[in-house]
């Protein structure tokens, strides 16, 4: 799970990096970071997609609150698994075989059993 948590948010925090720094023109010296090159990367995305360059930031961000309620989602079932089965069951009134007690033969029967 950790694994997973990591592929996900290293994404996120690159996309969301590159997009600030780049948005304010804050370079450092490297021509990734300029603002010239996001209004490019931009207007290249938006004319394949056929829509407006300036619409593709909500879309995105959008699509990242998307994705952290699904992971979200995916923690709360790993770590209440058992629970929601048990509520689950409750609810469609689902019994399993362990919960019913297995009637025991009384002692009498019991050793009688053992003399034939």
């Amino acid at each position: 799970m950790k694994m997973f948590l990591i592929l996900w948010i290293i994404p996120i925090v690159l996309l969301g990096s590159w997009y600030g720094l780049s948005f304010y023109d804050i370079n450092f010296g490297f021509h990734i970071l300029t603002r010239d090159l996001h209004d490019l990367v931009f207007t290249i995305y938006g004319n394949l997609l056929g829509i407006p360059p300036e619409s593709i930031p909500p879309l995105v961000l959008k699509a990242i609150i998307l994705d952290t309620f699904l992971v979200l989602g995916f923690i709360v079932i790993k770590r209440r698994r058992k629970q929601i089965w048990a509520s689950i069951r409750r609810m469609f009134g689902w019994t399993e075989e362990r919960d019913v007690p297995i009637a025991s033969a009384s002692s009498r029967d019991a050793d009688y059993s053992r003399m034939s």
